[in-house]
């Protein structure tokens, strides 16, 4: 489920918008929500990646959370130069709602510094995101 389309929906405090996707901005979590079939890579999250340093600056810790609500691919080769860009990435996750994006989200995490990163809903990432950001 789209997070505009849940109680948390009240707590986002901005919005960006690309063609690949779009990215709900909480006080200190990006949740990123990228459109049915298109193919990440660094050259597609680069207004991504622009639109969070401009929003949470170079030094403040936060976390993403990718909320898998549609099927799409990533290009795993391109996540450590992605990781590279946001040196205060603190933490990240991924909500799965299938066996599929989770089986994928499994494969992506073997590409990141951070274990445990997959859950199965919005309210378990946002806790366990917001907590890790705090142990930071």
């Amino acid at each position: 489920m789209g997070i505009e389309h849940t109680p948390l929906a009240s707590k986002i405090i901005g919005k960006t918008s690309t063609e690949f996707g779009v990215t709900h901005f909480f006080r200190d979590i990006a949740v990123i929500e990228f459109n049915e079939g298109t193919h990440i890579d660094l050259k597609a999250v680069s207004p991504t990646i622009n639109s969070i340093k401009n929003y949470y600056g170079t030094s403040k810790p936060f976390g993403i959370i990718a909320n898998r609500i549609n099927s799409y691919s990533i290009s795993l080769l391109d996540l450590k130069n992605a990781r590279q860009k946001l040196p205060n990435l603190a933490a990240y996750g991924i909500v799965s709602y299938t066996d599929a994006t989770r089986m994928n989200a499994e494969i992506e995490s073997s590409f990141c510094q951070w274990n445990d990163i997959c859950f199965d809903n919005l309210y378990e990432s946002l806790n366990t995101i917001q907590q890790r950001i705090k142990n930071k």
